[in-house]
């Protein structure tokens, strides 16, 4: 089993090229299994960890109710914002500027084939990296994604997860709010969930601004021992 991780930062890219680009590595994947089980080959299949940062976007999954969305074309427009449709789980989130965005695109037969583990052992990775910060950041049970205060009145999300796969190939991921514009998030319904709030890195922590490296790197040492992963830098492709 090939648990080395190619780590690539694509830093501020667009959404549409970037999903274009999962997709491409996710196929690759995809293609290479089944040429395996048809062969008889045991050629190792890669795994990848993306990390970028996203012009404001609102995404609806594959359940998601477009009325989640508050506003029209036209507003979207105004706000410099864009809309997709697409092919993972969950209902409406955002992305943007001040937020991580991380798309681990692995192969589940290099590690487990578990997805609800996956998915836990994503939040367990941000959980771990909030509590660096001095948060006690927490699931939220029967809502994906990683929270702060549950089952009071002030229960919070701080980050997002929808994912996608296919043939135990994982694809999109989570979006953690750094030093997010958490006006953005008025415009919709979080995730379909109504009267929970949304809040930020940078806010819990009556910070300006929060090191969004240093934040990458916390992520990126917990995600290598949950997963026993081995991580290996490459470089922006052109």
């Amino acid at each position: 089993m090939n648990k080395n991780v190619i780590l690539r930062d694509l830093g501020f890219k667009d959404y549409k090229e970037t999903w274009d680009y999962q997709e491409e590595l996710f196929q690759n994947i995809v293609d290479l299994k089944i040429k395996n089980r048809r062969t008889g080959t045991q050629d190792e299949t890669p795994n990848h960890f993306l990390f970028v940062e996203h012009p404001h976007v609102y995404t609806l999954g594959k359940s998601g109710d477009m009325s989640n969305l508050l506003i029209d074309e036209e507003q979207l427009k105004e706000k410099g914002a864009t809309f997709y449709k697409i092919n993972r789980g969950g209902d409406i989130t955002y992305h943007g500027p001040g937020q991580i965005v991380g798309y681990p695109i692995l192969d589940l037969d290099n590690f487990f084939t578990d997805i609800h583990k996956y998915l836990r052992l994503l939040e367990e990775m941000v959980v771990l990296t909030l509590a660096e910060y001095g948060l006690k950041a927490e699931r939220s049970e029967g809502e994906t994604g990683v929270w702060l205060d549950v089952g009071t009145p002030f229960a919070r999300k701080i980050c997002a997860m929808g994912v996608r796969a296919s043939r135990w190939v994982t694809m999109h991921g989570f979006a953690l709010n750094v030093n997010a514009d958490l006006g953005y998030f008025d415009m919709m319904i979080p995730c379909g969930i109504k009267d929970k709030a949304v809040t930020s890195l940078n806010v819990e922590l009556g910070m300006p601004q929060v090191d969004m490296e240093e934040v990458q790197q916390k992520l990126l040492r917990h995600f290598e021992v949950l997963f026993e992963a081995n991580l290996l830098k490459e470089k922006t492709p052109a």
